[in-house]
């Protein structure tokens, strides 16, 4: 019987960087607003192109991609508060 041994490289690929620096934007911008409401829309409309932008560089749907971001940016934003992140 033979066994294969796959390596796994613990390099970090162009793609993992910039899924990376996507989310850690999107987080960033949805503190903007002063309301709970403005910083999930806002949150959302950052999250809808984060999440297509991130699929069409990936090969995936963008379309499922706008909608998973757009609702991660929703509730990310409606999670915050106002003083939890200062863009000043």
């Amino acid at each position: 019987m033979h066994t294969q041994v796959m390596k796994t490289s613990h390099v970090l690929t162009p793609r993992l960087i910039t899924l990376s620096a996507i989310a850690a934007l999107t987080l960033v911008l949805a503190g903007c607003g002063s309301t709970t409401g403005e910083r999930a829309t806002s949150g959302a409309g950052v999250g809808a192109a984060v999440g297509a932008g991130a699929a069409a560089v990936t090969g995936g749907s963008v379309t499922q991609g706008a909608v998973i971001g757009g609702g991660v940016g929703a509730a990310t934003g409606a999670a915050t508060d106002e003083e939890d992140i200062n863009l000043e």
